[in-house]
């Protein structure tokens, strides 16, 4: 009971951290302090964070990503894609 308990909590937490390039992710990593980011929250801000209309669910995200070959998308891409484009 205690493990379900735990797991429950923890999937909760997870399902409502910001999805990372979004524009909630990018408010939230400019407030938080550089030196606590990692190799990859930084590379993730730069593609997506630092141009206007980039971030993840952005319509020129969207856009941009149409025009690339469905087989090149990645499963995260793909996922952003059906999560924030189409739905």
């Amino acid at each position: 009971m205690k493990y379900t308990l735990l797991i429950l909590s923890i999937t909760m937490l997870v399902a409502c951290s910001a999805e990372p390039g979004s524009e909630k992710w990018c408010e939230m990593k400019m407030e938080q302090s550089k030196s606590e980011w990692s190799g990859s929250d930084a590379k993730t801000y730069t593609m997506n964070c630092l141009i206007d209309g980039t971030s993840v669910g952005s319509e020129k995200w969207c856009s941009k990503l149409e025009e690339k070959p469905k087989g090149e998308w990645t499963a995260d891409q793909a996922q952003a894609y059906a999560k924030h484009c189409i739905l």
